[in-house]
């Protein structure tokens, strides 16, 4: 994409956005926000809120509050743009580092509270004679299950990009060699 200049995106742009939209509410993330995320990430300027609004024909409060939520989750920034006094946004570039925010905020959001609550109704369980063990193991289990995505995810976080790319190139050939060894 280039500069946007009018009102009008390309069909490639405007179907990127609409996707992007798609997905994010797959992810539950508001489909404005999504959107707007896409329409930063294709552009070679910073935008203002009202350039957002007019490209994607939505309400300027809507995009307020969808930058503000872009800000917090840092997958935007406010940069200054000489001689006008608006704010502008870009989006960050980097994919590796907007997956990893991605996940570290949705950890922070269901990952987190999802282990407490476990780890509190285990407890509960166990000190309750009416709950059967089968619960009960069923708690802990699930218990066990999470607390291992969670540890998992923490070891992913500590390999540098460069690492996590070598393994995702491995694909097929990292379950082929687990298939072999658990033979």
């Amino acid at each position: 994409m280039t500069e946007i200049s009018d009102t009008t995106l390309s069909t490639t742009v405007e179907s990127f956005v609409l996707q992007w939209g798609d997905m994010g509410s797959f992810w539950g993330v508001n489909r404005s926000i999504a959107q707007i995320h896409a329409l930063l990430y294709l552009s070679d300027v910073p935008l203002t809120a009202e350039d957002i609004a007019v490209a994607l024909a939505i309400a300027r409060s809507n995009v307020s509050n969808s930058l503000k939520e872009l800000l917090g989750w840092k997958l935007i920034i406010r940069t200054p743009v000489r001689g006008d006094r608006r704010d502008h946004y870009v989006a960050e570039t980097d994919l590796w580092l907007v997956s990893q925010r991605i996940a570290q905020g949705r950890k922070a959001r269901e990952i987190d509270p999802t282990l407490e609550t476990l780890k509190a109704c285990v407890a509960a369980a166990e000190a309750d004679d009416e709950i059967s063990a089968t619960a009960t193991k069923r708690l802990r289990d699930m218990l066990e299950f999470v607390r291992d995505i969670d540890a998992w995810y923490t070891e992913i976080l500590t390999l540098p990009h460069s690492t996590l790319r070598s393994l995702m190139k491995l694909g097929s050939r990292i379950t082929r060699v687990l298939r072999v060894r658990a033979s």
